[in-house]
């Protein structure tokens, strides 16, 4: 099973493609989606969808992962974020691909154990989970990588989103 992480923003989008197979998790592609401050954000949201797009041809997931929405004392950022994650589950539904939005608490809980780790706790663990030789940066990519193994935990424990 392939799950793809996002962790949305409109100015760093992070991006983890993460196989499960017999148990181990294995990441195959992550990073951050980069958009300059100075480009609209019309056009930075067509980068976003258009790469996702990309790599989802490229790695056929069969999960996207993604952060439940937030209350934010910014309304604005809170109305670009929106639309980010607008553009990303537009993507998804393009390439087929189920959404599953999951809480910030339950993704950090699922790799570190605690629901309200800091950014390198849970780089840490992302890193110790899929073996990897350095601990992944950009932090949006790590928490995208913990997204994508959260889902995979889920989805291999509770099929088709069904619960025990």
């Amino acid at each position: 099973m392939i799950a793809l992480g996002v962790d949305s923003g409109s100015l760093s989008t992070g991006y983890a493609v993460v196989k499960s197979e017999g148990g181990l998790h294995k990441a195959l592609e992550y990073g951050a989606i980069r958009n300059d401050p100075k480009t609209p954000h019309p056009e930075r949201l067509a980068l976003i969808h258009g790469k996702l797009r990309e790599v989802m041809s490229r790695f056929r997931p069969d999960l996207l992962a993604l952060e439940e929405v937030f209350v934010s004392q910014n309304v604005q950022s809170a109305l670009k974020l929106g639309q980010v994650r607008g553009a990303v589950m537009v993507a998804a539904a393009e390439e087929g691909v189920p959404v599953v939005e999951l809480a910030p608490n339950t993704v950090k809980a699922a790799v570190t154990g605690h629901g309200h780790a800091d950014k390198a706790q849970v780089q840490f663990m992302v890193k110790a989970i899929l073996g990897l030789k350095v601990v992944p940066k950009p932090h949006d990519a790590a928490d995208a990588l913990a997204l994508a193994i959260c889902a995979l935990n889920r989805e291999l424990r509770f099929p088709a989103g069904g619960k025990t």
